[in-house]
């Protein structure tokens, strides 16, 4: 809310708006400054001081005729009683990051000194300022810029629940959008992809001999968890219906066929409208894979410690070798005679 919303106008149409982060109020000494005052009319020429000092940047300021002063500091009562009287509206203690959103949304410059405006540093892009009390708290708006580079969205709710769930699922939608601007690739969703990708895999595996052939294989299986779970959340039979969709995708016509989530049936994706990102279907593919392989990684140094410890730590026999009369031929490279 403004400082003074008694005096203080409260909307404001085609304002002019000067932003600063500098305080409005006398600074303040340091941790170790001392005054010494010997009459009492040096207290009355102290004080005399730090209003004529107020009074100048509060000039400095008007020179300009701003209609709105926005600050991300504090304003001292003596700085408002001078801005109540030259008809300027002032909001105080603002956050870094809304000056910077008014700044680009207004077309004004920051100001970090009083004696360093100038004319272009005033925005005046800015159609309508208005303050508005939503629930309990008042909101002040800037609002019809003529090239607005910046906005802040308002969100409600009954609750703090359900007002950070509608922030989450507003989060996930701008990321969505966001993907598609970057890269306006689509894929079909409800398991369309992932099971017309398996069977590329199957058709792929079948043309290699021996166990090479088994990394695409097992890769494929792992994608039907997707149609997989989407079955199983809408209460249907899994096996009949994974069944169903393999078959049709088996017809090499059908790729965009996946699971409706809501019904349990296997429907054409682009009949429904139902699609995906394809960046972001590419890098969940490339963690998961990326994943399991670090897994695969982890397995090996970990058996590898074991088998050490294993083949220093038995004790030795009676001629001085560890001995496994059941090892037979499977008998570790890493058993070592003891030293």
């Amino acid at each position: 809310d403004v400082v003074m919303p008694g005096k203080m106008k409260r909307n404001i149409v085609k304002p002019r708006i000067l932003l600063l982060d500098c305080p409005l109020e006398y600074k303040k000494g340091e941790s170790q400054t001392n005054v010494e005052i010997v009459k009492e009319e040096d207290w009355a020429t102290l004080l005399k001081m730090e209003e004529e000092w107020i009074e100048n940047q509060c000039n400095m300021i008007a020179a300009f005729k701003p209609d709105l002063v926005v600050t991300e500091k504090g304003i001292s009562d003596f700085a408002v009683h001078h801005f109540c009287k030259m008809g300027i509206t002032a909001v105080r203690r603002l956050r870094k990051t809304d000056n910077n959103r008014i700044a680009r949304a207004a077309g004004a410059t920051i100001v970090h000194r009083c004696d360093e405006i100038k004319e272009s540093d005033i925005g005046t892009k800015a159609g309508l300022f208005k303050v508005e009390k939503i629930g309990d708290e008042y909101f002040s708006f800037v609002v019809d810029c003529e090239e607005p580079k910046a906005c802040s969205i308002v969100l409600r709710g009954a609750s703090k629940d359900v007002l950070n769930e509608v922030e989450r699922n507003l989060h996930d939608a701008m990321g969505v959008a966001k993907n598609v601007v970057q890269d306006p690739r689509l894929v079909p969703g409800g398991g369309a992809v992932e099971m017309a990708v398996s069977k590329a895999l199957s058709e792929k595996a079948s043309s290699i001999e021996g166990v090479e052939q088994w990394p695409y294989r097992t890769v494929g299986e792992a994608l039907e968890i997707i149609p997989r779970t989407l079955a199983q959340n809408c209460g249907v039979n899994v096996i009949r219906t994974i069944t169903k969709l393999r078959a049709k995708h088996a017809d090499g016509e059908s790729s965009t066929w996946g699971i409706n989530g809501e019904t349990g049936e296997i429907q054409c994706m682009k009949e429904l409208g139902i699609w995906e990102p394809y960046a972001v279907k590419v890098q969940v593919i490339k963690t998961a894979a990326e994943s399991a392989m670090m897994l695969l990684r982890i397995d090996d140094i970990l058996s590898g410690m074991s088998h050490k410890q294993q083949g220093g730590g038995r004790p030795a026999g009676p001629t001085g070798t560890q001995v496994d009369e059941n090892a037979g031929d499977n008998v570790d490279s890493e058993r070592q005679l003891a030293e």
